[in-house]
């Protein structure tokens, strides 16, 4: 491992960490694959960076770890958001300087989960000439609908604030400098959710940083999970991009595929080496008669947050959409029923309950307890008992004729299995914010009482309904917390009847697929013996409070993590607490702090955060303060306070 600095061409040098190839011959060159993010490469990442670096450093390739201006021990002031052009511009010279390097053979992959993932996709789109295939996990391009800060276009608020907030304001391990010119500008860094509060549509911020997926020309090598919040991005790769693309979807939530919180679990990193070594080495390792999509079949499992492995299978695609597909429609029926044949006229009325949703998740993803808490506040319809297995592999459609008697209404359609026993397991969803039915750029109004026809595309899901069950819809107009609240009290409708009444379309498959290639069990990953961690801070841990009498609910999440490094222990804390109200629906709020303890030699210091976003008809009331105190006393505090005006939220 070697550490070192990749000058800018303003001065500003970024710190990298090198994973070098071992006992390399005289003049021999390696490709470099990069990883290039703020999560903080010395401390918080260094652990997990070292079992995935190692492995490809043993195999003939210079792992390459940089954090990106501002962040960990790279120089320079943070940048002023997620994907912003100094980071991308900063990434085109990292890129290069890798080239150039004496060890180097002139080839650059780009790689990552996440952050990582969604500018590898970002820097693809750039086109260096350098960078000759990347590998994206858990990424996507569509920022605005996708992303943390606003999920299907609604106002989000979670852990990932707490973290990103507080983050820009510390300085790097392991000196924790407290010079004011490292420190100053980082802690007066103003926190990223006070701007993406200000963007609540999309439109030329969100669009900015991103091209089109038809503009990356480079070999394209995805991961994805059927829990994870931006699996929607790997069918749109194969339906835009030309390039070569090889992806697996797994069951999984937000991680790589060998140490996700459930399995089935696989290795990963002998399939990125074959990417690469055919891609930066020019060695045929045959990864273009790969198929260029494997998902996973997930079967029936019963509501379980704490399932080790979700049941099913693999099977091969040859691209989107799935050989074979065939859509099911099922009409919404006055009795309550899912029916194919179209539905007698009607009306269903709701009632607007804000504080539904916690059951169904804080996005769309996770293993998940029982949602009859929300069903009982939602339109529920149910099909016949089916008298066969039901397959679906591809992203259901709610096609719902609907009206409000508010100007502002979120629909949420989430599709069911229900067991016999009338166990129900959730399998996927999706939103639509009312404003946005016809353009999420130039939202509008609703006008009461008019009647609006509303496409909500859920999320990419496989399942296969085992005989006897029945498929479940259920609609709401409420998921909190995964989505603030709309302000208003209000009854929303369902009309039914007609070929184009309120129905569902499911994209099915034949049960059975063809099998691929088995994939290994994962290898342990080689540890650093310097770092032992405990604790994780997400998911977390949550509860939920109800105040029957007074019509109020209260969220509470935490999570807790600690690392003991060879210069000191790191202790971090989050806790998130959402309070909903549901006869004054204008009226929620989002209290949370972050916490970083760093208990040093001959010193401790703490990073704090304390976020608070509260709602009323017309506004958000925004508050967050940064603070750092050494020894217990606090020698540097900054506030944000603003009101900002809701924008169709």
């Amino acid at each position: 491992m070697e550490n070192v600095w990749i000058p800018m061409k303003d001065g500003v040098r970024l710190s990298a960490t090198l994973y070098m190839p071992d006992g390399a011959k005289p003049n021999e060159k390696f490709p470099a694959v990069l990883e290039y993010q703020p999560y903080r490469k010395d401390d918080a990442m260094a652990a997990r960076d070292y079992g995935i670096f190692t492995y490809f450093a043993r195999r003939g390739y210079v792992g390459a770890r940089v954090d990106i201006r501002g962040f960990g021990t790279s120089e320079g002031v943070p940048t002023n958001r997620e994907y912003s052009e100094q980071e991308q511009a900063d990434g085109l010279q990292v890129i290069s300087w890798l080239a150039r390097q004496p060890w180097s053979n002139g080839n650059v992959g780009m790689m990552g989960i996440s952050w990582s993932g969604f500018n590898s996709l970002q820097m693809a789109m750039l086109h260096a000439p350098e960078l000759k295939a990347i590998l994206a996990a858990d990424a996507t391009a569509e920022l605005f609908h996708d992303d943390i800060h606003f999920i299907d276009g609604m106002a989000h608020i979670d852990e990932f604030e707490l973290n990103m907030d507080m983050a820009p304001g510390m300085t790097g391990a392991p000196d924790y400098t407290l010079d004011e010119k490292v420190l100053g500008p980082r802690f007066e860094a103003t926190p990223w959710s006070l701007l993406y509060l200000k963007h609540q549509r999309d439109g030329p911020f969100w669009r900015n940083p991103v091209r089109p997926l038809s503009e990356i020309t480079i070999p394209s090598f995805l991961i994805g999970g059927l829990q994870d919040g931006y699996r929607d991005s790997i069918p749109a790769m194969h339906e835009q991009t030309k390039a070569p693309i090889k992806a697996i979807i797994g069951p999984w939530n937000h991680s790589f595929p060998d140490n996700a919180d459930f399995g089935p679990r696989i290795e990963w990193r002998d399939e990125a080496v074959r990417w690469w070594d055919y891609w930066l080495k020019g060695r045929d390792t045959g990864v273009l008669q790969d198929p260029k999509l494997v998902i996973y079949m997930q079967h029936w499992h019963p509501p379980d947050p704490n399932l080790e492995a979700v049941p099913g299978e693999w099977r091969r695609e040859e691209g989107w959409p799935p050989r074979d597909l065939k859509l099911m429609t099922l009409f919404l029926q006055p009795n309550h029923t899912l029916v194919d044949s179209v539905a007698a006229k009607d009306v269903h009325r709701l009632k607007y309950i804000p504080s539904i949703g916690v059951e169904s998740g804080f996005w769309w993803g996770e293993l998940l307890t029982d949602p009859r808490p929300v069903d009982a506040f939602s339109l529920v319809y149910d099909s016949a008992p089916l008298q066969n297995e039901v397959a679906i592999l591809g992203r259901p459609h709610a096609l719902l004729r609907s009206s409000a008697t508010a100007p502002s209404a979120d629909w949420f359609a989430r599709l069911s299995d229900v067991a016999p026993d009338g166990t129900v397991t959730q399998i996927t969803g999706g939103g639509l914010n009312g404003a946005q039915r016809e353009s999420m750029s130039e939202p509008r109004d609703l006008e009461p009482g008019k009647v609006y026809p509303l496409d909500i595309e859920m999320h990419l899901t496989s399942w296969v309904f085992p005989r006897g069950h029945r498929i479940r819809v259920a609609i709401s107009n409420a998921l909190w917390p995964m989505v603030l609240p709309t302000p208003y009290p209000m009854t929303t409708s369902l009309e039914l009847g007609a070929n184009d009444g309120s129905r569902l379309v499911l994209p099915v498959v034949p049960v059975h697929g063809i099998s691929p290639p088995a994939f290994q069990p994962p290898r342990p990953s080689e540890e650093r013996s310097d770092f032992q961690s405990t604790g994780e801070l997400f998911p977390g841990d949550w509860t939920t409070t109800r105040d029957e009498v007074n019509h109020k609910t209260t969220v509470h999440w935490h999570g807790k993590t600690e690392t003991t490094y060879p210069w000191g222990k790191e202790t971090d804390y989050e806790n998130l607490t959402y309070d909903a109200d549901d006869t004054h629906p204008e009226t929620s709020a989002v209290q949370g702090e972050a916490k970083s303890v760093f208990d040093l030699k001959g010193r401790v210091l703490t990073w704090q955060g304390h976020l608070s976003v509260t709602t009323d008809q017309k506004n958000f009331y925004y508050k967050y303060t940064r603070e750092l105190s050494k020894d217990g006393q606090m020698i540097k505090t900054k506030t944000w306070q603003e009101t900002i005006p809701r924008d169709h939220q």
